[in-house]
Order: structure tokens, then sequence, then C-alpha cells
């Protein structure tokens, strides 16, 4: 007779152990093989589901625990924007500090592989951290009880953590830099938004709201969706340029639309900053090879990796903050040339 539960009859799994004891599969790994990273509460909650269903790790399975440290799975959204390895780079060195593991999966905005990504790094990962666009209650369903980190997007849920980006504090700031320079005609570059996630959206909501706050004559009509890339930033500024000629700024969603944007301006014949200034929102090494080298709203982006291992350990130890206390990288203000 065979079943899923731990009241069937047969050998008891690692599985059963886990749901038994409310934790991951990779947490009773942990406890049976008396390694860190677990908390002395949790490990014996662990072993008394071991000792209530007679579970017994096989040689092999104990073995490659053994000879293996905390993995953690990094979930990024596109590998081909520069932004997200300086993040990667920063999990990578701050988990390479601990002596951990990394295994990165890259889901190029799709659900489909994201929910993919993290059904394999729920068997495979002790922790995972990751730019993911389903909803809370979808991720937790799919990361099956293993600690989940999601970046630049917040969480009530206190089952996840979550580093964040203070993008309304970059926008002001940004949007603050252009009118005291002079514009009052500025339009927006907004990338296309990761379905459920909110960090696109936030942006153009906060550029909105302060466009109103200092009486600016734009709209929701001012502002144009776009891949977030190159292409995407040229294709929306030559439209954003052909239905308001009279643009003398542009607030991008990200650098490479800015710098997309760059080249639509010189291409009609507008010189920048001079009849259009361009301003971006990463900070990415790109804007300072360009001409001309561009203002953007800098985002500490190996700091948003160290943060998100930093919140890893935290959960490890059940230590984890609450929501209100949860990490927030501040975007800087870096003057170039470009506006």
């Amino acid at each position: 007779m065979t079943g899923s539960g731990p009241g069937r009859r047969g050998r008891a799994t690692i599985e059963d152990v886990a749901r038994l004891a409310g934790v991951s599969r990779q947490t009773v790994s942990r406890a049976v093989n008396d390694m860190a990273e677990i908390t002395p509460s949790t490990k014996q909650r662990v072993l008394e589901a071991v000792r209530t269903l007679g579970y017994r790790p096989s040689r092999f399975a104990r073995g490659l625990v053994k000879q293996d440290t905390t993995t953690v799975g990094l979930i990024i959204s596109d590998l081909v924007n520069p932004f997200f390895p300086e993040v990667a780079a920063g999990v990578l060195a701050a988990a390479e500090n601990r002596g951990w593991h990394v295994v990165v999966c890259d889901t190029q905005y799709r659900l489909d592989k994201e929910l993919s990504a993290l059904e394999v790094l729920a068997h495979q990962a002790d922790a995972i951290v990751g730019y993911l666009g389903s909803p809370d209650e979808v991720l937790e369903r799919h990361a099956a009880g293993v600690p989940l980190v999601l970046l630049e997007r917040s969480s009530q849920s206190p089952r996840l953590g979550s580093v964040g980006i203070d993008v309304e504090a970059g926008v002001r700031a940004g949007m603050r830099h252009l009118v005291s320079s002079g514009h009052t005609r500025i339009g927006m570059l907004d990338g296309a938004p990761y379905p459920a996630q909110s960090a696109q959206n936030d942006r153009r909501l906060h550029f909105l709201t302060v466009a109103e706050e200092f009486g600016l004559p734009v709209d929701q009509h001012w502002v144009h969706v776009c891949d977030q890339s190159v292409l995407g930033g040229f294709t929306a500024m030559d439209e954003l340029l052909t239905e308001h000629p009279d643009t003398t700024a542009v607030f991008a969603f990200n650098d490479l639309i800015a710098v997309g944007a760059v080249q639509a301006a010189r291409r009609r014949g507008r010189g920048v900053p001079e009849d259009c200034a361009v301003l971006g929102f990463d900070g990415l090494q790109l804007g300072e090879l360009i001409d001309p080298p561009l203002t953007t709203l800098h985002i500490d982006k190996r700091r948003l990796g160290e943060l998100a291992v930093e919140q890893v350990a935290l959960i490890l130890a059940d230590r984890a903050p609450s929501p209100a206390q949860r990490p927030v990288v501040r975007p800087q203000l870096v003057v170039r040339r470009s506006a």
C-alpha cells in the first residue's frame, strides 16, 4: 500500500518528515546531518518528526548532503540586460564569503519559466532569491517551503523576505533635477511591466504624482510603454517626439531605454541635452560610455545582491525581519552630461 501522508504504510520519506515538521526538505537534511544554519528549536522539531515517523535516510542521500554546503538558487529575468549580472555578482560574492553555493536560472520574463525554475530549485536549494512576477501565494506554493527572498518587490507575507528599491525617492530626485534645470514638458519612457510585479508601475505612478505636484503640463499621455531594451527606448522616444514635439526632457525607466532615447533624439536632429535632456534609472556602466555620458539614478546593484544573501541567512536562522523592517536600497542621482 502506498500514499503520501505520514500515516501510510511503508518507509517514511524526507517529504513526510518535512510535511510533519512544517519545514523544507533541505531543512530536514540539515537537521539530520547536524549541519549549520539551523536553529536548535527547528532542529528539535525536525528530529521529533524523524522519531515519530521512524525516518531513516539512505546512506547514499546522507553522503550527498554531507559533501554539500548551503545552496542558494538565484532567479533573474534577463541575463542579456547588464543590470542583472551586477546583482548576481553581489549574490555570488556574498555567498562565497559564507562558503555557500549559488545556482542561477534565467526566466526571460516568462512566468512559465519562473514557476519551473522555482520547482526545480525547491528540490536543490536551501533558499531562493529572485526577480519574480507571480502572486505571493503562487510563489509560496511552488517554492514548497523553501525560504524565498524577493528582489525589487515588496511582500506582506511573513514567509517571504524581500529587498526593495526606494523608487519614490529616486523618481523625486530625478524629477527635481529636471525641473530645476528649467524643464516642464517632460515625457516618460516606461518599461513594459512584468506580470504581477509592481516595480515598473511604481515608477510611472511616482512620475505622474511628482509631475502633478510640480504643476507640469503633462499626464499619462506623455508616458510611452516599451520593451526594456535600447531598441525599445529608441522606438518609444520616436513615438513620444512625434506626438509631443515640444518635449524638452525624458525620464526613462532604465538606462538601456535611455540609451535608445538618446539615439532616437539624435536621429531626429535634436541635441542632447541642448534640445532634449535624457535621464536614466539604473546606473549601468554602459551609461558612462555613450556620448553624452548618461545622467542617471544609480542603484547599487551589488548591494542588492548582498542584502538578499543577508536576508537568506536571517531566515535560515529563524530571525527574519518583519515586512516593515526589510532592507531598501535608495537610488542616488549621478549628474553627467545628458541632463
